[in-house]
């Protein structure tokens, strides 16, 4: 339940507004004075306050409650109808201001959102402590001198507000750096507001990114505040920025550049507050040559840029990423592998790794589940016997002996591809007591084409001949 603290000096107005707020499940308190106001505000979750009190006025009120600790929004209520006092309550902090006679609806929606952004705001601080350990800077690993790079560039970086630009191939962390540059700066406390460009279709990801109103359009049941506006005065990062569709495109360069934007539906104006943190795979650069990406955002995004290094031009980091990242994967897996093979880690340092990071700890996740043992060994690691994907293709007649269709696995068996993947599955849904869930984790796959291996290899869960479906139970 919502506590609303309501500040007026006019006793019909205080009982008027806490009769509505109390109909509308909300618990109320009142104060006539700004004194008392001040004695009870930290108590309250959202602030209904008038600016004409006697003794201590609204706008030093406001001014003290914003100055506290994680301070509740301030709603402010009041029949003073002048661009002045407006502009005066929102630099101080208000959440809105709303002039009186007061619209009903209009006080039942801002209060909903005032403690809906109080909720998001408590809920941010019971984690952004958890999360700023998790993605500082030592927490990217690496000592090549390329690595080092990026850990001056976070530094020089998150002392300011301006817009970063990340290049980088998919799977090189880009995110994780987006996220070090939040936690280093001053608005560690403030929101961190990811989104893919690439997980919506553009009609959607307008609506995700602006917000809308209810009415914009069909389905639009009810107003939904966007990620722009959620991150508030924190950090929004635009992942895969060159799949945003150039329509979009001419709209962000505008929220960039005027630092307003407007929900979807609605015709007033919303203020950027947030940092914008854009990040690609792509070469913005030769996308801006071919008119696929606009270059005045090009402009406006890259104020600063960083370039991270793939893994193959560090391959002096992969001990290191190796050792933390087991860590990690035994700590989500409940296993106890602590080393892995000499000779298999000067294999995975040698290796291309063209998934970058990601590919190594998804591959360091699978032969972790597939381990018997404490120890990784090159068999647990299919990349490290197959060819690489720099190894170029052989020339000439095949080798004589067994078909293309083969492999030679660890113990010297040659099995053909499709029983070797047969057993690869069957383990992996063993090692994970058949979530499959967990499995397409493993395995890189979605849950049908899962389903449909399951079938074609005739696999069936321990214990239950008749079941192979093999529901996703813990």
């Amino acid at each position: 339940m919502t506590r609303v603290l309501v500040v007026d000096d006019d006793r019909s107005i205080r009982r008027s507004l806490e009769k509505f707020l109390v109909g509308e499940g909300h618990d109320v308190v009142t104060a006539a004075d700004g004194t008392e106001a001040l004695r009870v505000a930290a108590g309250a979750d959202v602030i209904l306050l008038d600016l004409g009190l006697p003794g201590i006025d609204g706008f030093e009120v406001l001014t003290q409650v914003r100055a506290t600790p994680h301070p509740p929004p301030v709603i402010v209520v009041t029949a003073r109808d002048d661009m002045q006092s407006t502009v005066r309550a929102i630099q101080l902090g208000a959440y809105e201001y709303l002039v009186k006679p007061i619209d009903i609806d209009r006080l039942r929606l801002v209060v909903r959102r005032a403690a809906e952004s109080r909720d998001a705001e408590r809920a941010l601080g019971q984690f952004v402590a958890r999360e700023s350990e998790s993605y500082q800077v030592g927490n990217i690993i690496g000592k090549s001198a390329a690595i080092r790079e990026v850990y001056k560039q976070i530094g020089a970086v998150s002392t300011s507000k301006a817009s970063v630009l990340m290049l980088g191939e998919s799977g090189t962390g880009k995110e994780l750096v987006a996220k070090a540059i939040h936690y280093a700066s001053a608005d560690r406390d403030k929101p961190f507001v990811a989104i893919n460009c690439t997980a919506f279709a553009p009609g959607l990801l307008e609506s995700e990114l602006f917000g809308h109103v209810r009415g914009a359009f069909t389905g639009a049941v009810g107003d939904k505040l966007g990620r722009f506006e959620l991150a508030g005065t924190g950090t929004l990062f635009l992942d895969e920025i060159g799949e945003l569709p150039l329509e979009l495109q001419a709209k962000l360069l505008r929220v960039v550049q005027e630092r307003t934007f407007e929900r979807v539906g609605d015709v007033r104006s919303v203020p950027l507050r947030a940092r914008v943190i854009a990040a690609t795979h792509r070469d913005l650069a030769a996308m801006v040559e071919r008119g696929e990406f606009r270059e005045d955002l090009y402009y406006r995004l890259r104020v600063v840029e960083l370039r991270l290094p793939p893994l193959r031009e560090r391959p002096e980091d992969v001990a290191l990423l190796v050792d933390g990242l087991l860590t990690k994967i035994n700590r989500e897996l409940h296993k106890q592998v602590r080393a892995v093979a000499p000779e298999t880690l000067a294999a995975l340092a040698r290796y291309p790794w063209p998934g970058n990071v990601r590919e190594l700890e998804n591959a360091l996740t699978r032969a972790v589940v597939l381990s018997q043992g404490e120890v990784l060994e090159a068999r647990h690691l299919p990349m490290l016997i197959a060819p690489s994907p720099s190894t170029p293709a052989p020339t000439g007649p095949p080798p004589a002996g067994p078909s293309s269709a083969a492999l030679r696995v660890a113990d010297g068996e040659l099995l053909p591809l499709r029983e070797i993947e047969r057993r690869h599955v069957e383990r992996v849904l063993g090692a994970v007591g058949w979530n499959k869930r967990r499995a397409c984790t493993v395995l890189e796959i979605s849950r049908p084409t899962l389903d449909r291996k399951i079938e074609d290899f005739g696999l069936t869960r321990p214990g239950d001949a008749t079941r192979g479906d093999g529901d996703d139970e813990p």
